[in-house]
């Protein structure tokens, strides 16, 4: 019997971010409203062995830049399906996410 999964709804960004130029690298995800600390923001990477890294980045996970002290941290759901972005402090309004990059 096959195990059944909770479907998790997909946006490629939550409604209080958007994408523009960095001083960092690029382009960047901006919070476009303070976001608190502890926030689950959303899915940053889907597991596939048929990929770079055994990962599939979203528009989330491709778009936050590299940063010595981030503000964001990733987390593993149950499954260890899937990456998620959660803020380690407040984000203000303007400010670029940022995340230490492990993969």
């Amino acid at each position: 019997m096959k195990k059944e999964k909770k479907k998790i709804p997909y946006s490629p960004l939550p409604e209080y971010l958007s994408i523009g130029p960095s001083n960092i690298h690029g382009a960047g995800i901006f919070a476009t409203e303070d976001i608190p600390k502890g926030i689950v923001i959303g899915i940053t990477h889907v597991y596939d062995q048929n990929f770079q890294h055994d990962y599939i980045r979203t528009p989330l996970g491709g778009f936050i830049n590299h940063k010595e002290t981030p503000n964001c941290e990733l987390i593993e759901d149950e499954s260890d399906d899937y990456k998620n972005l959660k803020t380690l402090r407040k984000i203000e309004q303007g400010e670029e996410l940022t995340l230490k990059y492990s993969l």
